[in-house]
């Protein structure tokens, strides 16, 4: 991998190093940067046949089609989907997983459970918490580890004949930990439940397979894995799709209606794909997973978990962090600097020109496990540099006075 190259191709790395400006972006799990190969698909979108998508009978429109539903192909075979047909087409993982949890709504009854764990994102939470209310139904927690880990025998002592939903993370957003999705899938589906999974941390950087995993649903955002924001992808089992019920009503989503309210729905993935969509952003979609196959799925997994390691064993030698999960095997490093609040040392790590996230990160009840109110979270991608590693340890040797050495800057 020349990561020289690959730099090159990502004009916000480029474009603030010509400006002499310090950028060290280590917030990767929240956004990912933009290759200009995204940006050109999207801009040619713009400039040369910007359409509305299905609706139109004109060359530029149909060629919108093909390029929309080319897409979905696309994604179906980077995830090995059987067929585009179960790719749904959202705004981010959040309305996915919300799409989910209306659509089986309908498939539970007072005395069932949810099971989720206390690690997830509040968008594999709330949805859940919002559908336990509505059907009188429970959530229950699959412990973790000592280390914040979920394993097969604490899933197994978690299930039972009431578990109808198990939503997890494939990788966990802020202790990174790869779940055992395949083996976990085979345990719920014995009890007949359903396996969804939140792939926001996965996808974009692992081969991640639906048919080895054989989940029931996959939901991921195309804005960390180089596409743009407001994109994100549904993945469903076609027969699950078929007995879903839409979240959203509206143009496209229908074949027909009459005054008397009767409606006929499209066969997914279209029933769920209501209003006109973020066109650009399935176009800038199509030629993000384009870039990441040139490189590899297998070879950015690889210079990922390099990466983590060598930041890992830097880090291990200072006296003054708290490693949260440095056994974790994606690229997200979850820490604190000794005796500082976590925004402090965030403010500090951006005067030294690096971003990072600080706070609870969206996972609210891991704060309990942590024994902690926040946590700096370094997130790598394969762009990332053993060179900004250096800068950022060295950063975190000084963390511990980030005050003096704050105000010594200004």
């Amino acid at each position: 991998m020349d990561i020289d190259k690959i730099r090159e191709d990502f004009p916000m790395l480029r474009g603030l190093k010509m400006q002499g400006k310090p950028l060290i972006y280590f917030d990767n799990a929240a956004t990912s940067l933009k290759p200009k190969k995204v940006l050109d698909a999207i801009y040619d979108y713009y400039a040369s046949y910007c359409a509305n998508s299905h609706r139109g009978d004109y060359d530029i429109a149909h060629r919108v089609d093909v390029e929309f539903e080319e897409t979905r192909k696309v994604v179906a075979n980077f995830i090995n989907a059987k067929s585009e047909n179960e790719i749904v087409f959202t705004s981010n993982t959040s309305m996915g997983l919300n799409m989910i949890a209306y659509g089986l709504m309908k498939e539970l009854h007072e005395g069932d459970e949810i099971l989720l764990s206390e690690a997830e994102h509040a968008s594999n939470v709330l949805p859940w918490f919002h559908v336990a209310q509505e059907k009188n139904v429970s959530i229950k927690y699959i412990p973790l580890d000592s280390k914040g880990r979920l394993t097969l025998a604490n899933l197994k002592k978690s299930l039972n004949e009431h578990t109808k939903i198990v939503a997890l993370a494939h990788v966990s957003n802020v202790l990174g930990y790869i779940l055992d999705a395949s083996s976990f899938a085979k345990e719920i589906h014995k009890y007949g439940a359903y396996f969804v999974l939140d792939g926001a941390q996965s996808v974009p950087h692992m081969k991640v397979d639906v048919k080895e995993i054989d989940c029931d649903f996959l939901c991921f955002s195309g804005h960390k894995m180089l596409a743009p924001t407001g994109i994100g992808v549904l993945y469903g089992k076609y027969e699950l799709l078929e007995k879903m019920d839409p979240l959203l009503s509206g143009g496209g989503m229908n074949t027909r209606f009459d005054m008397c309210g009767n409606v006929s729905l499209q066969v997914p993935p279209l029933k769920f794909e209501a209003g006109t969509p973020n066109i650009e952003g399935v176009i800038g979609l199509k030629a993000a997973i384009e870039y990441l196959n040139e490189i590899g799925m297998e070879n950015i997994d690889k210079r990922e978990r390099e990466l983590k390691k060598y930041a890992i064993e830097g880090l291990k030698k200072l006296d003054n962090v708290i490693l949260y999960n440095e056994d974790s095997e994606s690229g997200i490093i979850t820490f604190n600097i000794k005796d500082v609040f976590s925004q402090d040392a965030g403010s500090y790590f951006n005067a030294k020109g690096i971003c990072v996230r600080t706070g609870l990160h969206c996972a609210k009840i891991l704060t309990d496990f942590l024994n902690t109110d926040g946590t700096v979270r370094a997130s790598l991608a394969f762009y990332n540099t053993k060179e900004e590693i250096d800068t950022f340890i060295e950063t975190c040797r000084n963390g511990g006075n980030f005050l003096d050495a704050f105000f010594a800057d200004e």
